[in-house]
């Protein structure tokens, strides 16, 4: 068996692992919530099978789960009025946008108990300082994910998925997209020249006519269908797949010339309709059992240093530089910097992209 095949096996191995046996939590529902509801609003496929009725059994309350395809659609549906959401699941880049326009209640750090679970390092970030209104959740990259026979190469780049001769998915991720395409022009993946913004989508144009879909986080589903052979996706979605088919066709990579690095955080979106409730299940997901059964699961990587430190982490997973990137690797990536003064030229600029590339 091929190397990869073995990585991929180990994958499917630690993931299966994940889905059927979860350790036993200790966590303990304060009381006075039962008969409750709380309403959630977050990405697809970003959670353990157990996680939410766990929960419900705990404190005897009622989860309303609702999924979007992606950030912007929450966005937008947020900046129209709340319906009644309690939490909802952002991007760094997201979390900064909804700050600066007041869309987001602040956390009571003295009503999570389990916040000393989390590690540092994903603590008080440029967007989000003192981290007033998020909790760190999952965190990850944004690669390439490919099927390993009718590609017929390892991929190791972005030049290589921009060049390649056969149908290409590229994601609905604006600047991470675009930031992707900077690296591998050799430009500042935040720049806010517009010459380079200019630049950095001629080459998209002119590299996209392998395109056949821009997905809205579903690259994964189009790759196990055979729709297209290569996508740009988040590499827990990616390690989903390869444990889906229990085969080994398909691969993911961290390209060369760099990739997004991200942090997915847990928020309370102003009009919630259960605060003290949405704190509850805040510190729920912070207990390193819960914490390490949704990072088994969906094959993120989590913020969770005590799970971490428990051995609670699969270890084929935790080892897998494509989920946990070694330190040469993480030198490579790069986050997306949130300035409001840029946001309407990127989205200017993928509009009118978006007419020459994909459907």
């Amino acid at each position: 068996m091929s190397p990869r095949a073995l990585l991929n096996a180990a994958v499917a191995a630690a993931l299966a692992l994940g889905a059927a046996a979860h350790a036993e939590s200790e966590w303990t529902c304060p009381s006075g919530f039962a008969g409750q509801t709380l309403s959630v609003y977050n990405w697809t496929t970003y959670i353990a099978d157990d996680t939410v009725t766990n929960f419900e059994a705990a404190c005897g309350v009622r989860v309303i789960y609702d999924t979007y395809p992606g950030e912007d659609d929450m966005l937008a549906r947020m900046r129209q009025g709340n319906p009644g959401y309690d939490i909802a699941v952002p991007s760094d880049r997201v979390v900064a946008i909804m700050i600066e326009e007041g869309l987001l209640v602040p956390v009571d750090l003295d009503l999570i108990p389990n916040w000393g679970n989390l590690d540092p390092t994903f603590l008080d970030l440029d967007f989000d300082p003192g981290n007033r209104y998020s909790v760190p959740y999952q965190w990850g990259t944004l690669g390439i994910g490919y099927h390993v026979g009718r590609v017929g190469f390892e991929v190791t780049s972005w030049m290589d998925m921009f060049t390649y001769d056969g149908p290409v998915s590229w994601i609905e991720d604006i600047r991470a997209m675009m930031g992707s395409a900077a690296v591998a022009m050799g430009i500042d993946p935040n720049t806010g020249d517009p010459e380079e913004i200019d630049a950095i989508q001629r080459f998209m144009i002119d590299h996209g006519s392998n395109v056949v879909y821009i997905n809205q986080d579903d690259g994964q589903e189009l790759l196990l269908r055979g729709e297209v052979d290569i996508v740009v996706e988040y590499s827990g979605d990616i390690f989903q797949i390869m444990d889906e088919c229990e085969c080994d066709d398909f691969a993911f990579v961290i390209p060369a010339e760099g990739a997004n690095f991200w942090v997915d955080n847990l928020v309370i979106p102003v009009g919630a309709s259960n605060v003290p409730l949405a704190h509850v299940f805040l510190d729920y997901l912070l207990d390193p059992v819960v914490a390490a059964d949704i990072a088994n699961y969906t094959a993120y990587g989590s913020p969770n240093q005590a799970a971490v430190d428990a051995g609670l982490i699969d270890e084929e997973l935790l080892t897998n530089p494509g989920i946990y990137p070694d330190a040469e690797t993480e030198e490579r990536l790069f986050r997306v910097l949130q300035d409001s003064t840029l946001e309407q030229r990127y989205n200017d600029a993928w509009d009118e992209l978006k007419i020459f590339v994909g459907r």
